[in-house]
């Protein structure tokens, strides 16, 4: 006998989330932060770099490098060909930057989508549907599911750790939307057979492809175990075709590691984490924030549900976004950078949380709500404040911080970007007030504010404080002084002892030609990182050459480039 169902919901609580408002809301989401800035260190511009090189066919697709650097084995080589591909197909009409992102914001769109589909087909299982009521008035199982998938992606919105690694060019975004792709795969399977199975396969083999075929292998196993322990009522009417799913599901897991083998992709990612207590409180604060608001949720949920997890065989609903939690952060314990792992998990983890709603008392919700509203509220007026010091000087304390922080940025004014941010301010307020009506039926209005304050926040940076975060986080400005340092007609400049992001803003952000460093070329001048001079850059005698300049990055004085000049003139100019 099956354990009782925790979940109770109406008909009127699952009414399901304003199409238009979803949509406004993720496009609104999706589209800021890779729109109007320039590429942001270090990883963003790092893989733009790769991508040039690979698009102007000034290196192999399948060992990409950048002036003699090799690109990491942790980042793959699928994030490289997109961007690449999409540089080359638009090029000359748009700018490399901007042609790169396409791909990478129609992989943030489909994670989006595919987390909001794999839970509309959980929480269509039998064991995941809500107590039928004796006299009728239950929810119905598809609008049930509808307002379930509402609230997982409002909580996918909410998550902190979201929004700047899902807005860059790097193989992060690229292994979250193939993680989501194969969540959708096993989720989907008993109704979307063939969809769900191409979906299941594409997502393997992609984060094969970038990066991450350790955790392809996991995640493929892990959800041909579950789909075999799933009991024959959490599989409707298909529990004849389970053997050729498996081996469909097996076939796709062999066909991504032999890819990942076939092109040497396999890499062993474990570093040593267990270093000291400073790392593991880093560690920690890193768990508390990057998934907040969800995993609070998803702990509520396990809790909830508590008697079906440990009711065998276990409901699907639960225990396959359950697995994908867990592989992420085994991986985040295990493996750098932390946050790269822990983002795989959000999907999954939203998942969990979203079956948290129609469990959640009446003071739990409150409290959410008014955390929530004082928090983003607060954050936001801090924002618009600091804005304003930095147009006008007033107040004088928040001007003075900003001027220390950005040494030498001179605030600009653009009317697009200030009637863009009043109008997510208006919304902020509008959804504000429709939440304080007591809108108290849909299971997903806990949701609403944590994901409306977070895109709200996310859109007045990326809006009225892009100019300064740009100046802050770009290469730009000292791209610039290092070419007003060379003068006119520099001839070819040799780079060498710099690292990858280094090269690559090199690359975009100036019109020069660029050797890597060797004993063979007559280039007058040298750009090399200030941390390996002198001695540390292969090919380079450090005799030969004398300072002409120092160029630092305006708000980092550590991140110095030294600009050497060849003392022995030579006749030729010529790599």
């Amino acid at each position: 006998m099956n354990p009782p169902n925790p979940a109770i919901v109406s008909q009127d609580a699952a009414r399901p989330l304003p199409r238009w408002a979803l949509l406004l809301l993720c496009l609104a989401y999706v589209v800021s932060g890779f729109v109007g800035r320039s590429p942001w260190k270090s990883v963003d511009v790092m893989s733009l770099g790769y991508m040039l090189e690979l698009a102007r066919g000034h290196t192999d697709w399948l060992a990409p490098q950048l002036l003699g650097l090799p690109a990491a084995a942790s980042d793959g080589l699928l994030p490289y060909w997109l961007g690449a591909w999409a540089i080359q197909a638009t090029a000359p009409w748009l700018d490399a930057a901007v042609a790169a992102r396409l791909p990478f914001i129609a992989l943030l769109g489909l994670t989006l989508l595919a987390t909001w589909w794999g839970v509309v087909y959980l929480a269509r299982r039998p064991q995941a549907q809500p107590v039928a009521f004796a006299f009728g008035g239950e929810a119905k199982p598809d609008d049930y599911a509808r307002a379930i998938a509402d609230g997982a992606l409002l909580a996918l919105l909410a998550c902190l750790g979201l929004a700047q690694l899902a807005h860059e060019t790097s193989s992060y975004l690229v292994q979250l939307a193939c993680t989501t792709l194969v969540f959708y795969g096993a989720a989907a399977l008993p109704y979307r057979q063939w969809l769900a199975l191409g979906s299941f396969g594409a997502g393997l083999c992609g984060l094969s492809l970038s990066g991450a075929p350790g955790i392809s292998a996991l995640l493929g196993l892990g959800c041909l175990i579950l789909l075999w322990r799933a009991p024959a009522d959490a599989l409707p009417q298909v529990p004849m075709l389970r053997k050729r799913w498996s081996l469909t599901m097996l076939a796709c897991t062999a066909l991504a590691a032999a890819l990942t083998a076939a092109l040497g992709l396999w890499h062993w990612n474990v570093g040593d984490t267990w270093l000291g207590w400073q790392d593991w409180r880093n560690l920690l604060r890193l768990l508390l924030w990057f998934g907040w608001p969800a995993w609070p949720l998803a702990l509520w949920t396990l809790w909830r549900w508590r008697q079906q997890l440990l009711h065998t065989p276990g409901p699907p609903h639960l225990l396959l976004p359950l697995w994908f939690v867990l592989v992420s952060l085994a991986s985040t314990f295990t493996t750098q950078p932390a946050d790269r792992s822990l983002l795989l998990g959000l999907p999954a983890m939203a998942a969990l949380a979203a079956f948290a709603l129609p469990t959640l008392k009446r003071a739990m919700a409150a409290l959410i709500d008014w955390f929530t509203l004082l928090f983003f509220t607060a954050l936001a007026l801090a924002l618009w404040v600091v804005w304003v010091a930095m147009q006008t000087g007033v107040p004088a304390k928040p001007a003075a911080n900003v001027a220390r922080l950005v040494p030498g940025f001179v605030p600009g004014f653009s009317w697009p970007p200030l009637l863009l941010a009043l109008g997510a301010s208006f919304c902020w307020c509008a959804l504000v007030w429709w939440r304080a009506a007591r809108h108290r039926a849909p299971i997903w209005k806990s949701l609403v504010l944590p994901a409306g304050g977070t895109v709200l926040c996310w859109l007045l940076l990326t809006t009225v404080w892009l100019p300064a975060l740009d100046y802050a986080r770009s290469y730009a400005p000292q791209m610039q002084r290092l070419v007003h340092a060379l003068g006119a007609a520099p001839g070819c400049v040799q780079v060498g002892g710099v690292g990858r992001p280094q090269a690559a803003a090199l690359l975009y952000h100036t019109q020069l030609r660029l050797v890597a460093a060797r004993p063979t070329s007559a280039c007058r001048w040298l750009v090399v990182d200030a941390d390996n001079w002198p001695g540390r850059v292969p090919g380079v005698v450090p005799h030969e050459w004398q300072l002409a300049a120092r160029i630092v990055r305006p708000t980092d004085k550590d991140d110095a480039l030294l600009l050497l000049r060849r003392i022995t003139e030579t006749t030729a100019d010529a790599p």
